[in-house]
């Protein structure tokens, strides 16, 4: 109808998944992403938890290492993955955060919602939860523990660092007046060293054997 107001777009909350890091404490035979748990590459299992979730774009931020095997087949939900390069991923998490950002920018984005590629425990609940959420700044608990995935307003994304290994946590910490905590089921566990690999292989080997 010729006058009539148009309605506004629908903003969208988008995904992004950090995994662009050296992986420089993992001593194994590949980078710690592409560890094989349970027959699939660690990254692969978050990025599943993403898809799952229903989250899409989703912005996969990469770096050290070549990720583009980890998506040759399809994901849950068939979303659109978009893989963001980051050149200067020596800066720290922050400069990838960065980059992943300019291009959510681009797509006028409302929010992100923020994991990292190294938590294969966190539950598509999780993840879904934290997008719902309708506060500036949302974060995961655990057992009453604050971890990922971190929601982030468009509005605060100008606030956050661009250099260094934090993302979130600097603007949690100055703004606690914004925070909402969701409480999350799933495992927040960092796979850091092969340690951690063979704890996580006993721990899906249990189970398995309790289903």
């Amino acid at each position: 109808m010729p006058g009539a107001p148009q309605q506004p777009s629908e903003r969208v909350c988008g995904a992004v998944l950090l995994a662009a890091g050296g992986g420089s404490r993992f001593a194994g035979a590949h980078h710690k992403l592409l560890q094989p748990l349970a027959g699939k590459p660690m990254v692969r299992w978050a990025l599943e938890a993403v898809a799952e979730a229903g989250l899409s774009p989703i912005f996969m931020v990469t770096g050290a290492v070549d990720l583009s095997d980890v998506m040759s087949d399809p994901l849950p939900n068939n979303p659109e993955v978009v893989v963001v390069h980051n050149p200067g991923w020596q800066r720290g998490m922050a400069s990838s955060l960065q980059a992943a950002l300019d291009v959510a920018r681009e797509r006028e984005l409302e929010a992100v919602v923020v994991g990292l590629g190294d938590q294969p425990g966190i539950a598509p609940s999780a993840w879904r939860a934290v997008s719902d959420a309708q506060s500036p700044l949302a974060v995961a608990t655990y057992d009453g523990e604050r971890r990922n995935p971190v929601r982030i307003h468009a509005e605060l994304w100008s606030h956050l660092p661009i250099d260094g290994d934090e993302g979130a946590r600097s603007l949690i910490r100055q703004r606690p007046e914004l925070v909402t905590e969701v409480a999350c089921e799933g495992i927040a566990d960092d796979i850091d060293t092969v340690d951690d690999v063979q704890r996580w292989q006993a721990r899906l080997a249990e189970q398995r054997k309790d289903n």
